[in-house]
């Protein structure tokens, strides 16, 4: 039996009489990029923070590769192989790209990082994670703006180093909020083929909050899943969901509107 690399089962989230998120349940399977699409307020960001441990879910269950991790906090997520973005990008401006990629995820820090410092093997184990970070830029094809500030990179550059960042765990599956929000058309498509390649050649599970429908829907991604009211309207593959009325209407447009 394949394990899916997450498995989300009747996931609610109440915020005192609101129902923010009502009985969602979906899979992603290693390999699979996925978009997580849906109107502002639909309930997408609060089902990323109960599943990475932000935000402790009401009721059900979050499984990352068979482990179940439900409760857990971020730190313990990450530990399984479950990696986060923010649709804000969050940068040490005053560092390097190299330095920001050595600092672990925002809100991912184990309770005794700093501690780890003091141990007999922190120097062999800072040399090895200097060349895990140039191996991520070059994965990234982003080595040539390694000593750059982060205060002199554009949007997209920003979004790729926050990807780059997530990278450094080794991860085996991604939660990507808005990758290429605010990022200009070329940038975006490297963005995009970069993700492809992670999911081809390093095997990751990802899936992708994303409003830039020109981005997420199409034929490289496996599915789209719609969320409308906290709960999910529909899932299928990228053509399923730009043929599907309901989803048109609510969601892409009125049929016959140009989609920008």
């Amino acid at each position: 039996m394949i394990v899916p690399a997450l498995q989300i089962s009747n996931l609610s989230k109440d915020f005192g009489g609101l129902r923010a998120v009502d009985q969602v349940s979906f899979h992603v399977e290693k390999g699979e990029l996925v978009g997580l699409i849906g109107p502002n307020g639909c309930g997408k960001t609060t089902t990323f923070n109960c599943i990475s441990g932000m935000l402790e879910m009401s009721s059900g269950k979050v499984e990352v590769l068979g482990q179940d991790a439900t409760g857990m906090r971020p730190d313990q997520i990450q530990s399984l192989g479950l990696t986060r973005t923010f649709q804000h990008t969050w940068l040490w401006r005053d560092m390097t790209v190299i330095e920001n990629l050595l600092v672990p995820p925002r809100k991912q820090f184990a309770p005794n990082t700093l501690l780890s410092l003091l141990r007999p093997n922190s120097r062999k184990d800072e040399k090895q994670r200097l060349i895990d970070a140039y191996a991520v830029l070059d994965l990234l094809e982003i080595s040539h703006i390694a000593h750059n500030l982060a205060s002199e990179l554009s949007g997209g550059q920003s979004k790729l180093v926050d990807i780059g960042r997530a990278l450094m765990s080794s991860p085996q599956f991604l939660l990507l909020d808005e990758p290429v929000a605010g990022v200009a058309g070329p940038l975006a498509e490297r963005i995009f083929h970069n993700l492809l390649s992670l999911t081809s050649d390093k095997n990751i599970g990802m899936l992708v909050i994303e409003h830039n429908m020109d981005f997420i829907l199409r034929s490289d991604v496996d599915r789209i899943i719609v969320m409308d009211s906290g709960q999910i309207l529909m899932e299928g593959t990228p053509e399923e969901i730009k043929n599907s009325q309901d989803v048109v209407e609510a969601y892409l447009g009125n049929p016959g509107e140009t989609q920008k």
